[in-house]
Formats: structure tokens, sequence, C-alpha cells
């Protein structure tokens, strides 16, 4: 593994990319569901609302599995422990893309999850280590872009796929996809033994200090009001937009137009004005959702609250992750899959919650007022963050690869707020 010290300002080593392109394959395999709910329903003989439990599922093995993964490998080689999680990940979808039985395929999407936690936890690690203090926070850029990317390339295109070979055809091509990933990345990561320079108990007492939970807690509501929303967008686009299906995956590109705009939003405008970053656009966020009740009734209008969709809430994704981490200081590992854990906490209970209000009278409707309700409660800790406590300084270290040990008494920039 490249060095810290090797990497010069405004390049990142090329392992970063790899990983983001692991990354996009399971940013694609959560999210192309959505736009696969009719197909998978009327193939496993189950109503619409309860197919939607498998995007629930999935959020709840990604809730389980990054924390615990993250843990479980703090000592294990990290190229093994990637090339064994694109493995399971390949063999997942293996067993639901041949499967019949609406249980088994839950039960696959749920170790899929795992794998895809045990992934994100490490290859956050490796690329950050990789590119050195430096170039840390735009790492974590590429990473969190290899998932949105995934929105707007990955899921319109296994949504199209699905219109023709049904939604066995995208399985089928994320388990040949991962498993040729895992083939690269044991060619482009070095097998050496990693060198642990944080501890088990500096990771758990990292998770004291209030403020994180905060930035936690941010993470979780706003993801929870999105997903609310999206997980059901496709009913409600064709029976209350009355869009084609075959059209659906065009509106799905626009939301991923509109999750990239706002990541790359917010990792720009968040190094300098977190939290007038996040508190606007979670403002808006709630906004948008709510005009998607009245508005829906037209194609036009439908798909542009759909790109707004993506690109308020995506915004404040980047900068309450880059907060975390730095109030994490010396102890970032169990803190970056915490991060995945509150992402799909929210996911899992929007997406939950969401189905229960659209099997309720409100109809297609009760997705958006469910998604409009948690998104305006992601103002509660970004405020309280505000007021009370981020501007004392965190650092960001990740754990090193390299026979040294990283200086631990320099600081990153914490940005301003005001």
């Amino acid at each position: 593994m490249p060095s810290a010290s090797g990497t010069t300002p405004g390049k990142l080593p090329f392992v970063v990319w790899v990983l983001a392109a692991g990354t996009f394959l399971m940013g694609t395999t959560e999210f192309v569901v959505a736009g696969l709910l009719p197909e998978l329903a009327g193939d496993l003989g189950v109503s619409v609302s309860h197919a939607g439990l498998l995007i629930t599922a999935f959020a709840i093995g990604m809730i389980i599995g990054a924390p615990t993964m993250a843990m479980a490998t703090l000592r294990l080689p990290q190229r093994q422990t990637l090339i064994l999680a694109l493995s399971v990940f390949c063999l997942g979808h293996l067993v639901a893309a041949l499967s019949t039985s609406f249980t088994v395929v839950l039960a696959a999407r749920v170790v899929t999850a795992l794998a895809t936690g045990a992934f994100w936890s490490v290859g956050f690690v490796v690329a950050t280590t990789a590119a050195g203090p430096r170039n840390a926070t735009r790492a974590t850029g590429v990473m969190i872009g290899g998932l949105t990317l995934a929105n707007v390339v990955g899921v319109p295109i296994g949504s199209f796929a699905g219109q023709f070979t049904g939604w066995r055809g995208p399985f089928w091509a994320l388990a040949v996809l991962s498993g040729l990933a895992a083939v690269f990345i044991g060619r482009f990561i070095p097998a050496q033994e990693q060198r642990v320079d944080v501890s088990l108990r500096a990771e758990v007492r990292a998770l004291r200090q209030g403020r994180l939970w905060l930035a936690l807690g941010a993470a979780m509501l706003i993801m929870g009001g999105v997903l609310a929303t999206y997980t059901y967008v496709t009913p409600l686009l064709t029976d209350r937009a009355d869009i084609p299906a075959g059209a659906v995956p065009l509106v799905l590109i626009a939301f991923g137009v509109g999750a990239l705009g706002g990541t790359t939003t917010g990792g720009r405008l968040g190094d300098r004005r977190p939290m007038v970053t996040t508190i606007t656009a979670a403002a808006a966020t709630a906004l948008v959702l709510f005009l998607m009740i009245p508005l829906s009734m037209n194609p036009v209008t439908a798909t542009v609250l759909v790109f707004l969709m993506g690109l308020t809430g995506f915004t404040v994704n980047p900068v309450v992750t880059a907060l975390a981490m730095r109030f994490a200081g010396d102890a970032p590992t169990l803190t970056s899959a915490l991060t995945t854990s509150a992402f799909n906490v929210g996911v899992a209970a929007g997406s939950a919650i969401a189905g229960t209000a659209l099997d309720s009278s409100l109809g297609l409707t009760g997705p958006p007022l469910v998604g409009t309700v948690i998104a305006a409660l992601t103002l509660l800790p970004l405020t309280a963050l505000a007021v009370h406590g981020s501007s004392r300084k965190g650092r960001i270290v990740g754990r090193s690869t390299a026979p040294t040990h990283p200086r631990r008494d320099e600081p990153a920039q914490v940005p301003s707020q005001h």
C-alpha cells in the first residue's frame, strides 16, 4: 500500500478508484430494486409494498454488518477481507437470481448486505490511508461518489435491463461484475499484513462524544426521508404521474444526476460552511418532498421534483460524514462503519414506514408525506450541532499499513461554522 507520504496533493492513488468501482456495484445493488419492484412482486407472488422489504432487509444487513465487520476485520489482511466480501456478494446475487422464493431472496439480500458492510468499512480505511492526510477528504468523496454514480448509471441501466430480461437479469450481471471486481482488487491491492495503530478500546472510546451522535442522527434522518419516498417512487410515477413504465428509468437517471450534483455541492461548500450547507439542504429536502404530494400528478413536475430530491438530500451526506470522521479523531474505523449504519437505519426505517403508509388510506401520497416528516426532523440534530459543538477540533487519522506509525500531532482542518 502506498504510504501517505508518497501521495502527492491533488492526485489520488489508483487503488482509490478501484475501490470506488466496488462501491459503485454495491450502491447499484442496494437501490436497483426500487426500479424493479413491480417485476419482483409479480414474479415472487407478493404485493409491491411487501417486495419493498427487500430494500429494508438490505439496509438492516448494512446496519449490522458495517460496524460488526469493521471490528472483526480490524487486524485481518485488508486485501483478503475485500476479496472475501466481494465473493460473498457475488454468491448472494447468484442465490437470489436462481430462487423462486421471496424468503430466500430476502435472506440472500441480508447476506449480500453483510458483505457490503465489510467491503465498505475496510475499503474506506484503505482508500484514505493510501491517499494520505492531505487527500483523505477527497478520497472519501470519491468513495461516496461511487455510490452516487450508481444512481446515475447503475440503477437506470439495471431498470432498463429489467424491462427486457426480468428482474433476474440485473442480479446475474451484478454477480458476474462483482466476481471480476474480486479478481481486479486482488491484483491491485498489495498482499501485506496491515499494522494496526488503533485499538478496539480507542475505537469505542471515540463514541463518547455527543456531537458525533448528532452527526450520525442527521445522517440517519436525511437518508430516511429521501429513501422513504424513493423506495416507492416507481408506482408514484406510473400510477399518479401517468409516466410509462419504460420511461421510469429515465426519471431515475434524473434522481441520480441530482444526487451526484448534491454530493459534489456538499463536498465543496461543506468544507467552509458545513452547518449552513446542511441545514439549508435539509430544509430544502423537506420542502421538495412535501411539494411532491400535490405536484406529482404531472409528469414534468414529478420528474423535476425527483431530480431535486436527489440534489438537496445528497448534499447533506458528505458533510455529516466528514464531520463524524473529524469528531472521531484518532479512531475513525468504527465511526466510518457507524456512519454507513446510520444511513442504512434511515433507509430501513424510512422504507418500512413508507410501505405501511402506502397500504393505508394515504395511498401513493403516503411515502412522500412520511419522507417530508423525517427530512424535517433532520433539522433538530443539525441545529443542536450548530449551537453546541461542531467548532471544536478533531483529527482524521486512518489505519496505517506502512511500517512506520502515522503522526498523531498533525490536526486536520475543521471547517468554519459561519
